[in-house]
């Protein structure tokens, strides 16, 4: 007989909007057996809710943990926020990997710290995944990135028909998979060299699939409104639903156009047209360095970065382009506005500590007179060096959340504050993006009410993944609860300090097992790779 376990005494957001009620939840094996009055059950697992919210598991629609799960399978700063679900795959994806993609990537290497980069296919990797074992449940779209890998490699041009038909029917494989989508980046090469008539012929395939393309647009700041417009025009001439990955204006000059941007989305929602967006609640975006390089340099892959970095004649051409502003790219450094809006969140490759200080803090402790200089050195020594670049605006992230198609992610890992991974270079976001909705913009703001936040961040995302039996509290649903006090959930994470664990969870149950019980994780990995559409 499957184990019951009952969570007794709660307000229940059941994730459809709908105000909290007082009840208890039974669980029966990995399913809801029903809502309301529970009589006791001889041998049942009890989780005190009193004075707490019960609501559907969090669905984290960008996370970066494909990595750190390998190697921690726990994913605890996101689990202590009651997320329950990772959804991968902005631009890149561990699968498929094929073609030239094989050039940069082994299908056989298992690195020193134990993570793989690379399988077969994508059905493949979270296969692996979820069966060595893994707290929460896991899903992702097929990368843009790897698509156009398997023909053009790093290389700067359109794709063929042959290669965009070869592409075109990998991803259909992949799609009959499970694979919920297509997920692209399309700030970073080799995407960025991409067509809009090239992602186009890539995407009409979802339609047939009900599956979503979503993208982090061609540029968030100088040119956001053309790039909502382009997204958006993927979608009607694809035939294919579409989302803005961690929507935002980027760059003080680009801050009104915040409201230019969701006019054009609400207005084609008022057409028909389905569109979604999620977010941070974060000033400061997260990429690295190596970013504030336009793609033109990048053109052939790292090792041509790298020979070019150290040609002192490109490197001056380097410096200039970053400091002249362009449609073509999307340049961060200006978005920025100055080195001390630039926050290194790695130390440098030599060993010197730059982690904690601005880039301008940094130059100025080396001794560089011009901090592009120390940029461009730090990129020469780790091309993967982090930064947080402060570029968003507090009214913009209100003005997103007051609309209701609009989900939450982190846009990072998922990791312990425990060595080694506390010497990662993290933003914040990794650990608190969840508990700040119900904090800062619930609680203390009432920019939404509880019901409203839980429904963002749970039917909202099940939905538009196409995630069945997820993302409510209703019998026959998946098992995927979080308890947590709205009275003191909270972040705790800083730009300085973000190795903080959130607190005000109680207990968080995937697929009918306890991983959190009492503010405590069990060390169960009861997750599961989720398929589109398929329960």
């Amino acid at each position: 007989m499957p184990s019951t376990l009952i969570i007794r005494g709660g307000t229940v957001y059941d994730g459809t909007g709908a105000p909290g009620r007082l009840a208890d939840v039974a669980v029966e094996g990995d399913r809801i057996l029903g809502v309301g009055s529970i009589p006791d059950s001889e041998g049942a697992v009890v989780l005190d809710a009193a004075g707490c919210a019960v609501a559907p598991g969090f669905i984290n629609v960008l996370s970066h943990a494909y990595l750190a799960l390998q190697q921690d399978p726990r994913g605890l700063s996101d689990l202590y926020q009651g997320v329950t679900t990772e959804i991968f795959g902005e631009g890149v994806s561990l699968g498929p990997v094929a073609g030239r993609m094989l050039e940069s990537v082994s299908l056989d290497k298992v690195e020193a710290d134990g993570t793989r980069h690379g399988w077969p296919r994508l059905a493949d990797f979270l296969g692996d995944l979820s069966s060595a074992g893994v707290a929460p449940n896991i899903a992702s779209f097929v990368g843009a990135h790897n698509l156009r890998m398997l023909g053009a490699g790093n290389d700067n041009r359109p794709l063929t028909r042959a290669e965009l038909d070869a592409a075109a029917a990998l991803l259909d494989e992949e799609l009959s998979d499970g694979a919920l989508g297509v997920g692209s980046a399309l700030i970073y090469p080799p995407e960025s060299y991409s067509s809009t008539e090239e992602l186009i012929a890539l995407t009409r395939v979802l339609g047939r699939h009900d599956a979503l393309y979503i993208s982090h647009i061609r540029s968030e700041g100088d040119r956001l409104v053309e790039g909502i417009e382009e997204i958006l025009r993927i979608g009607r001439e694809a035939e294919t639903r579409v989302e803005v990955y961690h929507l935002k204006a980027a760059g003080r000059d680009n801050w009104h156009k915040m409201a230019l941007a969701i006019d054009l989305i609400d207005a084609a929602r008022a057409s028909g047209q389905p569109v979604t967006a999620d977010i941070y609640p974060y000033e400061a975006g997260s990429t690295s360095l190596g970013a504030v390089i336009p793609p033109p340099f990048h053109a052939g892959g790292q090792g041509r970065l790298l020979e070019r970095l150290r040609d002192h004649g490109v490197r001056k051409e380097m410096k200039a382009a970053i400091r002249r502003p362009s449609a073509e790219w999307e340049n961060l450094y200006l978005a920025a506005g100055d080195p001390e809006q630039v926050l290194l969140l790695s130390n440098a490759a030599d060993g010197s500590l730059t982690a904690g200080l601005t880039l301008a803090q940094a130059a100025a402790q080396a001794g560089v007179n011009d901090p592009l200089d120390l940029l461009l050195d730090l990129v020469e020594g780790d091309p993967e060096t982090m930064a947080a670049y402060f570029i968003g605006h507090q009214d913009n992230i209100r003005m997103a959340l007051c609309r209701p198609w609009v989900s939450v992610c982190s846009d990072s890992e998922s990791v312990p504050v425990e060595p080694p991974f506390t010497d990662l270079p993290v933003h914040p976001r990794a650990y608190g993006s969840f508990a700040r909705i119900l904090s800062r913009y619930v609680r203390d703001e009432g920019l939404l009410s509880l019901e409203e936040a839980v429904r963002r961040m749970t039917s909202l995302p099940a939905d538009t993944l196409r995630l069945a039996g997820r993302g409510r509290i209703t019998p026959g649903a998946y098992a995927d609860l979080v308890v947590f006090d709205p009275e003191t959930v909270r972040d705790h994470a800083t730009y300085e300090r973000p190795h903080q664990y959130a607190t005000g969870v109680r207990h968080v149950v995937i697929n009918g097992t306890a991983a959190l019980r009492d503010g405590t994780p069990t060390g169960a990995l009861p997750g599961r790779a989720l398929r589109r559409g398929q329960e």
